[in-house]
């Protein structure tokens, strides 16, 4: 018997503005993957887009600021408003499997995540080659916003997020396995689980 959580009830939308940028999150843990990403940095938007597509998220970002300068403010700011809405969304977190992992290949990458919904905020990032660390994908995107995109999101949702580069030689293709690893746990993590139905799946009791 498959239990699912209510139409409507795993759903946020959040909305930050500083003298920085201005970010919309609209998000739902039950959908289906719709996505309808523009935050102004290109590359963020492919990856955001992954991220919705393959978590099975139904997510609207919107967000501008000052990327004349840097895409820093603008990337950082939208990761720490999507952990908001995550955290807002997931509730009491009853019902849900609360672990969930995935290894994803992309052509000579491989990446893996793990996720638990544990509600304590920890982030470990490696086997990133350092050579990136001053590179820009696509002119737009620096590589080193991926340890400040996943650090936000673990943060801010109350996750414990752990993320691997196995291997990899190309940092676009090393960054989309990142996100979409990030995805398929996240969605793991966050579905609903018919043992467990109406239960949060701690000994505690609570997470």
């Amino acid at each position: 018997m498959n239990h699912a959580f209510p139409l409507g009830t795993r759903t946020a939308r959040i909305e930050r503005t500083t003298r920085e940028s201005s970010v919309l999150v609209d998000l739902d843990l039950d959908g289906s993957g719709q996505v309808d990403i523009d935050t102004s940095v290109p590359f963020y938007d492919h990856m955001l887009t992954a991220l919705g597509t393959h978590g099975a998220l139904d997510l609207t970002v919107k967000s501008s600021g000052d990327v004349h300068i840097d895409a820093h403010h603008v990337v950082e700011d939208t990761a720490i408003v999507l952990g908001q809405a995550l955290r807002e969304a997931l509730g009491d977190k009853s019902g849900i499997r609360r672990f969930g992992d995935a290894w994803i290949p992309m052509d000579e990458t491989l990446a893996h995540a793990a996720v638990d919904a544990s509600g304590r905020s920890y982030c470990v990032l490696t086997g990133e080659p350092e050579q990136y660390n001053s590179f820009t994908i696509g002119g737009n995107y620096p590589f080193v916003l991926n340890r400040h995109v996943f650090e936000s999101i673990a943060f801010h949702a109350h996750l414990n997020l752990h993320v691997r580069v196995i291997h990899g030689r190309d940092p676009h293709h090393i960054a989309e396995a990142q996100y979409k690893a990030i995805a398929r746990a996240l969605r793991a993590a966050v579905e609903p689980d018919p043992r467990f139905a109406g239960v949060v799946p701690s000994t505690k009791g609570a997470l």
